[in-house]
């Protein structure tokens, strides 16, 4: 769902953590797109497992990416548009998983990206948070 205030537009992805804690999923101010850390959530509020329940780095990856460009689209961009990413690991072990997932969803784009490891997430069972940020052209 698209917010509009003036000039700034929000969405939001039905994420639980966005009511609760008072953000929009994604901002657009002019022809730039900020995305907020984005964790692997379903559309029932639960965490991303893969086909055997198992919470696979990989899996929450591409529930991470799939929301992340779903909120840019709606915002009127597209992954193209893509410059800036960063994506936060629970474990080093998972980052070249992690990696080609990005790389599945922004290659063609190339953005500045950063991955950092990090004690910890909002659910102990998310293994990644992937936030992203787009510039469109005008």
């Amino acid at each position: 769902m698209t917010l509009k205030n003036t000039e700034r537009q929000r969405t939001t992805s039905g994420s639980p953590f966005e009511a609760t804690f008072g953000f929009a999923r994604a901002v657009r101010e002019g022809n730039r797109i900020i995305v907020a850390g984005t964790g692997p959530v379903e559309p029932d509020g639960s965490t991303t497992r893969d086909l055997q329940g198992v919470g696979d780095a990989a899996a929450q990856a591409e529930r991470c990416c799939t929301i992340i460009v779903a909120a840019i689209e709606e915002l009127g961009g597209s992954a193209a548009d893509v410059v800036r990413t960063r994506m936060l690991l629970t474990d080093p072990a998972d980052q070249d998983a992690v990696g080609a997932v990005h790389a599945k969803f922004f290659a063609e784009a190339k953005p500045a990206a950063t991955m950092a490891g990090v004690a910890w997430l909002c659910r102990p069972e998310w293994r990644v948070e992937i936030e992203a940020e787009a510039v469109i052209p005008e």
